[in-house]
């Protein structure tokens, strides 16, 4: 591990975990599962405490519902032991794609790649 990946590791939370993080998962942490993007899911003992180690940036919504439910203590059992059914309507989950390339943009928006005209607006001209 270079220097500087131990020091990100020291000093921000949203690479990975944190160094603090790693011995408290090390100390107190049972490995609970995992989900489909590599993110690994923990609780504690008790079972009362319940954690997440991102693989990758930390960004809540690549956690699937299903793991959301459980750390939230939505209910008792992890999607390893009991999965959720799933409808045949029901999308596939996908985390927030907001600034990337892949996000929603309408029709008439500048931010598309083919943007239409737009009948609707007629922009300002000073005389």
């Amino acid at each position: 591990m270079s220097f500087k990946s131990t020091l990100l590791r020291v000093l921000t939370w949203w690479n990975s975990q944190t160094i603090n993080t790693q011995f408290w998962t090390w100390r107190h942490g049972t490995k609970v599962g995992e989900d489909e993007q590599g993110n690994l899911f923990y609780q504690d003992k008790t079972g009362k405490r319940r954690w997440v180690i991102y693989n990758g940036e930390a960004e809540a919504s690549r956690i699937s519902p299903e793991w959301h439910g459980w750390l939230h203590h939505t209910w008792a059992e992890p999607p390893a032991k009991a999965p959720l059914v799933h409808r045949p309507w029901e999308k596939p989950h996908l985390p927030n794609l907001t600034g990337t390339t892949d996000a929603y943009v309408p029709q008439g928006s500048l931010y598309r790649v083919d943007p239409k005209s737009r009948q609707d607006y007629e922009a300002w001209r000073p005389e």
